[in-house]
């Protein structure tokens, strides 16, 4: 009697194991007609686009530190790799953090000039009133220097 108990748990622990491998193979959810699509977006900012036509893309760097000079140190630096460049300037009020501004259709121009400039993606935002900058008409790109670029920017170097 005691063989004929284990051998009924032997039983229903090798059918539960073969019903559980069942489940989580999918065979008996085979032809319930059924499909689980699980869709990712992503909002991620690309810079491996290195065909961007850099001379057709208006660049505009300003000052939003105490630091003189680093407009137009970062401004070189941007014009050495094939940017188009307007005259730097100041911004009207001081930056806490560098922010690479674009006006519409030039986001992917925006995240390259950041990540050129060692900018953090995050920085890249759309180019609106609330910029810091004055005259932007006709400027694709607005980089307005923090501190974290203006304590650097003496080590960028222009290259062509």
């Amino acid at each position: 009697m005691r063989r004929l108990g284990l051998f009924v748990v032997f039983l229903v622990a090798l059918v539960a194991a073969g019903f559980a491998g069942a489940l989580l193979s999918g065979h008996l959810n085979q032809n319930n007609g059924t499909q689980t699509v699980v869709t990712t977006r992503s909002t991620a900012l690309s810079t491996t686009t290195t065909t961007l036509p850099h001379a057709s893309t208006k660049v505009l760097v300003a000052n939003g530190t105490q630091t003189n000079g680093a407009a137009a140190h970062v401004t070189q630096v941007l014009q050495a790799q094939g940017w188009s460049m307007s005259t730097p300037t100041n911004s009207t009020s001081q930056a806490s953090a560098t922010t690479v501004y674009y006006a519409p259709t030039k986001q992917p121009e925006a995240a390259l000039i950041a990540s050129e400039l060692g900018v953090n993606l995050s920085a890249v935002r759309p180019l609106t009133v609330t910029a810091p900058v004055a005259g932007t008409t006709g400027i694709d790109v607005v980089v307005v220097i923090g501190p974290d670029l203006a304590s650097r920017a003496g080590t960028l170097t222009p290259t062509t």
